[in-house]
């Protein structure tokens, strides 16, 4: 396949799919919009999909690029089969059929802990120095906070050079004894991993000699630039080289006790056409290698995929900045409900107030706090929530104390969120959903500052700077808000949103 091809849109014809990354354009369709998931996947999921609320889908097995103006949708550069399937009800029908012919749910979900508390990553608070000491005392001061034990993540540099994946000896001590303690202390442990290995180091030897290493164009090992350097990539394809990294995963599992594994990187830029792989494979299949090598962890994370819609994995977004707009807090519901349209119900949004961390530093020093709690905010509710810098440092006494109630909502209402994580894990469906899913026909196509979280919670998180009221439109029903308030929809109305308040509503059978 590669040649163009045109599809007339129907009157009112939304589409989302492709990029999680492009969510704030989505749905496209009301004007110009073009992608190509053959050059760039957005640095984070990414699928050959797209689903539209008039009942229509458009899969092929490879990438393709597209693109829209208000009157078509053009495929081109796609190498396999383009099917144009149609004839469902709405966005949702769409969508089921999409994934049960392409991307069944496997009936499987992540761990529960990552649904029913919130989560503790390391990254901004410490970056690249962690330290036993330091990551027991961040998991004491959450306890000393009120806030629930969750998951703690330690994130980059943990471990000798990449790929070594041993403790440093001189930063982590007795990692046995620390990993005890935060399990004492009700956390899970997750390690940071990636596909990475330093060249100049004895794992580098050991996987160039039995062949485990990805090879360039000419057959040389490839040594590829990352946000850290040079280095090795292990070659995903190679189940002699997967089974190899799942052997160091294991001894760090059965040693020391740790519970699972944020496996990084695998972005679509670090691989290449020509790259001489053990199964010949794609920068895309590379990319979709790496990915299924987390399927043997219930405790996992991810944000580079390319497909893999349906299964057990934990998908972040990506790194968001410390802003209100463009890719900052602004971009989490809207990318959030893209993940969701591409098989990922699994969602988390980045790190309570921004996981771009040059971004943060540069912002360090006049940290927004509004920001921070409207972050934390809206995360609240999302499938999973997840902090990083350290609240109790970086806010004063109230903001703090709004952070806190945003965890403890979340934490209240785990049960619950699990209880919609385990039937997306039948059924495919996202967790969070566009209100143009769950209420077809209504012309909510442009709403993506609310979503429902299942079927019954409606979430509206306040992402404008300064604002204590927002707009809110109620689907048809009867919704019985945070704050007692009883709505008929479907309407609209202006609420009050102090910053001490997340407004979210539960339809009332």
């Amino acid at each position: 396949m590669g040649d163009r091809m045109e599809f007339p849109l129907l009157p009112g014809e939304r589409w989302w799919g492709g990029c999680a990354a492009d969510g704030k354009s989505m749905p496209y369709g009301a004007g110009s919009f073009q992608a190509d998931l053959i050059e760039t996947l957005g640095a984070n999921q990414a699928a050959p999909l797209l689903v539209s609320n008039k009942g229509r889908y458009i899969w092929s097995e490879e990438p393709f690029a597209f693109s829209f103006t208000a009157e078509h949708l053009a495929i081109s550069k796609s190498r396999s089969e383009v099917i144009m399937a149609e004839g469902f009800s709405s966005l949702r029908e769409a969508f089921r059929e999409a994934a049960a012919k392409h991307f069944p749910a496997k009936g499987a979900y992540p761990d529960e802990l990552l649904f029913t508390a919130p989560q503790y990553n390391l990254w901004i608070e410490l970056l690249y120095e962690p330290t036993q000491a330091k990551v027991l005392d961040y998991a004491k001061a959450v306890l000393d906070q009120s806030m629930p034990p969750g998951v703690i993540m330690i994130d980059d540099n943990w471990h000798e050079p990449y790929g070594t994946w041993r403790f440093h000896s001189g930063r982590f001590p007795d990692p046995k004894g620390m990993v005890d303690q935060l399990h004492d202390m009700g956390f899970k442990v997750m390690l940071w991993v990636c596909p990475f290995v330093s060249p100049d180091s004895r794992t580098f030897r050991e996987l160039e000699g039995k062949g485990y290493l990805l090879k360039d164009s000419e057959g040389n090992t490839a040594i590829r630039r990352w946000w850290n350097g040079c280095s090795a990539v292990l070659d995903c394809t190679n189940e002699d080289a997967a089974a190899w990294f799942h052997e160091q995963m294991d001894f760090l599992r059965t040693t020391y006790g740790v519970d699972g594994f944020k496996l990084d990187a695998g972005d679509l830029e670090f691989y290449e056409d020509g790259d001489q792989t053990a199964v010949p494979s794609s920068p895309h299949g590379q990319c979709e290698a790496w990915a299924r090598i987390g399927l043997k962890y219930a405790l996992n994370e991810y944000r580079a995929c390319w497909k893999l819609g349906g299964e057990p994995l934990a998908q972040r977004l990506k790194d968001k900045l410390h802003a209100w707009d463009g890719n900052g807090l602004s971009a989490l519901i809207s990318d959030a409900l893209a993940q969701g349209l591409l098989g990922h119900p699994f969602t988390c949004p980045d790190m309570i107030g921004g996981g771009e961390y040059m971004h943060f530093q540069q912002h360090s020093d006049a940290l927004d706090q509004e920001l921070f709690v409207r972050s934390a905010q809206c995360a609240a509710l999302f499938p999973m929530m997840q902090f990083s810098a350290a609240p109790w440092r970086v806010l004063d006494a109230a903001h703090l104390r709004y952070c806190v109630e945003a965890a403890k909502l979340h934490s209240r209402l785990g049960s619950e969120i699990l209880e919609i994580a385990k039937q997306a894990a039948q059924d495919g469906e996202p967790m969070i959903r566009h209100l143009a899913y769950s209420f077809p026909g209504m012309g909510y196509e442009e709403i993506h500052d609310q979503f429902m979280l299942g079927e019954w919670i409606l979430v509206a998180p306040v992402i404008c700077k300064g604002a204590v009221s927002r707009s809110i439109t109620f689907p048809p029903g009867s919704w019985k808000g945070d704050d007692d308030s009883l709505v008929e929809g479907p309407c609209t109305l202006v609420v009050d949103a102090p910053l001490h308040r997340l407004p979210w509503y539960r339809k009332m059978e």
